[in-house]
């Protein structure tokens, strides 16, 4: 049966407040503290860097960087002083971005969904390349590498995790291109559409489903996540572990708790409470 590791979606918040919440979750037994990001917000790649000065074992992850509002090698930077600065407990969230969460403020960035998913698919080519420290040009439709003109004596160091930074992208099952992105990743956060194109709920066994797609098309051999959310708010441990045991004998090896839209006291109450399943 696939191990479970239990970790919790924040809220959005001041770096301060991510930092102290993190700590109290590595104390409490959790495995991973997320953060969101949006168009206009206090960064979270800076609150999971003051995280990574109070923690010293639990992953630090985005759910999700919006990649079309920055560029890749600039993405690259920031995510490999974020695993050095962890000692190697980054988990780097990556998707198109949500678009009603106020971009038409933004009249710039790009809201077309087929250039943003291109822009998706062209940022985990570039991450790739980037964390390997290679000499290499790359010629996509949005985005363009010369490595080649540049000494090596300039590269930043490798990150700290090997191959790479692991990549995780939202997966809208089950849509095949969606499906094909995150088979270059290293998991994925768990989405469904209907046949009317709307969003839907998962299920466990959308989440066998998915987990036997992966199993029968993923050409990398490194291991592959597959995150669950929800809440299990209000329930006894007994029952917390009974509502996740479907989803973990359907093979998801993450569960994220969410914890949006708390206030901060409710927040510190959930965490001190313990992950949904023993450690």
């Amino acid at each position: 049966m696939t191990t479970m590791k239990c970790g919790l979606a924040l809220p959005y918040g001041s770096a301060r407040t991510v930092a102290t919440l993190s700590r109290l979750a590595e104390e409490a037994g959790w495995d991973g503290c997320f953060l969101g990001d949006a168009i206009w917000c206090e960064d979270p790649m800076i609150a999971l860097a003051a995280a990574a000065m109070t923690t010293r074992r639990i992953r630090l992850g985005t759910m999700i960087v919006p990649v079309p509002l920055g560029r890749p090698w600039k993405l690259a930077s920031e995510s490999l002083a974020l695993d050095r600065l962890s000692d190697g407990c980054l988990i780097l969230g990556l998707g198109t971005g949500a678009v009603w969460m106020g971009w038409q403020s933004f009249p710039d960035e790009v809201t077309n969904g087929k250039a943003r998913a291109e822009m998706l698919d062209e940022t985990i080519d570039i991450l790739t390349l980037l964390y390997q420290r290679k000499q290499a040009d790359y010629d996509g439709k949005h985005y363009h590498l010369k490595l080649t003109l540049m000494d090596t004596m300039h590269y930043p160091p490798k990150p700290v995790q090997q191959p790479r930074v692991p990549l995780w992208a939202v997966g809208l099952w089950p849509r095949k291109r969606s499906m094909e992105r995150v088979l270059k990743c290293d998991g994925m956060f768990v989405e469904k559409v209907g046949t009317d194109g709307k969003a839907t709920t998962v299920t466990p066994g959308d989440i066998a489903e998915i987990r036997a797609y992966v199993d029968a098309n993923r050409a990398l051999t490194t291991p592959f996540d597959i995150v669950a959310n929800g809440k299990t708010d209000g329930l006894d441990r007994p029952g917390c572990q009974d509502s996740l045991l479907p989803w973990i004998e359907a093979g998801a090896t993450w569960w994220i708790e969410e914890l949006w839209g708390m206030p901060e006291e409710a927040v510190v109450d959930r965490i001190r409470q313990g992950p949904p399943l023993p450690g």
